[in-house]
């Protein structure tokens, strides 16, 4: 099978697979701008970094207790996207939904 039809036939997984690696690498990038960059920051790249993962964000600090720096929610925010990415590939799995190596068992 080849890269265009796998993705077309298991497009439920590398769709959300996308997006989630998408948001976790871009919070790993907003933790190290951070370093560098004010919070309030007129930086177009921050501005951008920030309008990405600020939904995600509000969710994640609802569940990471109050004390947490906003620099260490970040880098949360990358762990659970991490996680997030694992469980759903591990239950596709289970599912025996998700994409398979070409030399793999059925």
């Amino acid at each position: 099978m080849d890269t265009a039809t796998s993705i077309a036939s298991y497009w439920y997984f590398h769709l959300p697979n996308f997006v989630l690696a998408v948001l976790m690498y871009t919070m790993l990038g907003r933790f190290l701008l951070g370093l560098m960059v004010d919070a309030d920051s007129p930086n177009y790249i921050w501005r951008a970094f920030c309008r990405l993962t600020d939904p995600v964000m509000s969710v994640i600090s609802a569940v990471t207790p109050k004390v947490v720096p906003p620099a260490l929610l970040w880098l949360f925010g990358f762990v659970w996207m991490f996680w997030l990415r694992v469980a759903f590939h591990y239950t596709l799995l289970l599912l025996n939904l998700a994409p398979r190596a070409a030399g793999a068992a059925s």
